[in-house]
């Protein structure tokens, strides 16, 4: 084989490899469109579910809902519901993570533009109670049958602790707190609170306005300066 053959044959090897990256090149970046627009759809279906679900809990209870009921208001197969959330413990705990991150940054909002602590207790007591009338009972209580959203609220009690101290400081601060008062233990008997009217499920019993009334708002009252305790009184007087 001649020489200038040789050069010819190593040509068209060389040619043939350049139109392949080429070609590999141009499929490739159409692949990678591909993949954005379906990784854009399938970042907004995965908020779709979530609404929906979110809703469906809350109006009519967790165990009431059923993962074939989501896919079929959404218009979407139960292969691709569960693709997304591989069963109904993950999705309601996405759920839940949404609508935390939600109260919180609105806590964190209106923790800045809130003149003092007594108009926070005040819009959140008007947030809980909104909150309560318009959620079916039974979404609370099948909540706790989750393992992994019990451990999500335990997680959010431990680092919300800071920011309820931050709360408690300030109400010092501003003259609506005791500064004779042990806020470690006031932080911890709230806590306690909260979890006993929710795993004992006293809003079965009793609205929430009486819950609150006589076991928030009384303990409160305990912590609270004089010119605290007339605020709040004058708040529960204008309520009734």
């Amino acid at each position: 084989m001649t020489k200038s053959i040789k050069n010819a044959i190593f040509a068209l090897i060389e040619l043939s490899h350049i139109g392949f990256f080429i070609n590999f090149a141009v499929e490739n970046e159409f692949f990678m469109k591909d993949q954005k627009v379906i990784s854009s759809y399938m970042a907004s279906l995965r908020e779709r579910i979530l609404d929906t679900a979110m809703h469906d809990f809350v109006a009519k209870g967790i165990k009431a809902v059923k993962m074939d009921d989501i896919a079929q208001t959404l218009g979407i197969s139960k292969r691709t519901l569960y693709e997304i959330f591989y069963n109904k413990e993950s999705l309601l705990l996405a759920c839940i993570k949404k609508f935390k991150e939600m109260k919180d940054a609105e806590l964190a909002c209106l923790y800045e533009q809130s003149d003092n602590v007594m108009d926070i207790i005040v819009a959140l007591y008007r947030q809980k109670v909104e909150e309560f009338h318009t959620t079916c009972p039974d979404f609370y209580s099948d909540m706790y049958k989750y393992p992994s959203v019990i451990e999500l609220f335990r997680e959010d009690a431990r680092c919300s602790h800071e920011r309820f101290m931050g709360f408690l400081k300030r109400g010092v601060d501003e003259g609506y707190f005791r500064d004779d008062v042990n806020m470690e233990i006031v932080s911890r008997i709230f806590n306690a609170l909260s979890a006993y009217i929710m795993e004992n499920q006293l809003y079965r019993e009793f609205s929430i306005e009486e819950v609150f009334h006589n076991l928030i708002f009384v303990s409160l009252r305990g912590f609270s300066t004089q010119k605290g305790v007339e605020q709040l009184d004058h708040y529960l007087n204008i309520k009734a």
